[in-house]
């Protein structure tokens, strides 16, 4: 008999929090299901460095929406332009065309307000934008646990 955990593929996840100053990411896998702060970075390029020397399988990026948001469209303008700025949707562009990977993105309201209400000296914990990017991913792969256990 085979076990069915010789089919399972260990994928490794690049959390993304962009903002205009700095991004912060964080390191997780499929395995774990665990999501943890990396580091914070200025740029794409960056980026495509970690995804090859940390042979990243996929990004998940934060979304930013507003609060307000509520997935109701009441103007002409598509919902997606209608919600997120025009640097993140250029960035996020960016980065789909310069990476070979999947790139998906999340909700990630509130993730900065929740990285700030830890618990912690602020000089020993990690920085804001990698706890938000934290946050970001372990809610992608809770989400994805959920989803693969049809408890949703």
């Amino acid at each position: 008999m085979q076990n069915d955990n010789s089919k399972f593929k260990i994928i490794r996840c690049l959390g993304v929090d962009w903002g205009e100053k700095r991004i912060g990411l964080a390191l997780g896998d499929n395995e774990t299901k665990l999501a943890t702060p990396y580091k914070t970075v200025s740029g794409i390029e960056e980026i495509k460095k970690i995804v090859k020397e940390e042979k990243i399988d996929m990004v998940v990026a934060g979304k930013p929406l507003r609060m307000a948001d509520t997935g109701c469209q009441i103007s002409d303008v598509p919902a997606e332009r209608d919600r997120m700025s025009d640097e993140f949707l250029d960035f996020l562009s960016k980065l789909k065309s310069q990476l070979d990977i999947p790139v998906e993105t999340i909700d990630e309201r509130l993730t900065s307000k929740a990285a700030d209400a830890l618990p912690g000296n602020k000089k020993e914990k990690a920085g804001r934008d990698e706890i938000a990017a934290m946050l970001i991913l372990q809610n992608y792969l809770d989400k994805k646990q959920c989803e693969s256990a049809n408890k949703c």
